[in-house]
């Protein structure tokens, strides 16, 4: 599950997806306008935890408020010494920080083009890696109207960066082997 929090003027975005058949499949995928926090968050502790079984939940670390609430009602350290140490730790020894825990704090202001040049490499794929339901109109719309310079999304001509950014979290969790 990937969670892009937007409160007041920005939208909230939630995208899940599986691996199913050979191809990433999304689930889920919706944009919220204005909700309220607690609301979020307990729209994806039902999604994540009743309904997909996520096995890891992909959030922007610009939030620390939601990645501590989502934290505490996943049953996981809310200490951000500990987070960060773990973090420390997987860098260090190359190690996926999804597979040490559920709640994964993403910076995009690191990661960000590598996440922008990953979506585009697995939805680019030749054998249709990427599986899209058409129902998913608001992701559909954001894929087609993304522009980018230098893989650096500009937003301001981007429809949907909620439901984009959630999506290209989510597929963090989805390493190409070849």
């Amino acid at each position: 599950m990937g969670v892009d929090a937007g409160f007041g003027s920005s939208k909230f975005g939630v995208v899940i997806m599986q691996l199913f058949d050979n191809r990433i499949t999304i689930m889920f995928a919706e944009e919220y306008d204005r909700p309220s926090f607690s609301e979020m968050i307990d729209k994806i502790w039902d999604l994540g935890h009743n309904k997909c079984h996520a096995t890891n939940i992909m959030v922007d670390a610009a939030n620390p408020e939601v990645i501590e609430a989502l934290k505490r009602e996943f049953g996981e350290s809310t200490d951000w010494n500990f987070i960060h140490d773990r973090i420390a730790w997987c860098k260090k020894y190359n190690a996926y920080i999804e597979d040490t825990m559920l709640v994964v704090p993403v910076p995009f202001s690191v990661g960000g083009k590598k996440m922008l040049q990953h979506a585009k490499y697995l939805l680019e794929d030749p054998e249709g890696l990427v599986a899209i339901h058409p129902s998913f109109q608001k992701l559909l719309v954001s894929l087609r109207t993304a522009i980018a310079t230098e893989y650096k999304l500009d937003k301001s001509q981007t429809s949907h960066n909620a439901i984009l950014d959630a999506f290209m979290l989510s597929l963090q969790f989805f390493k190409r082997t070849k």
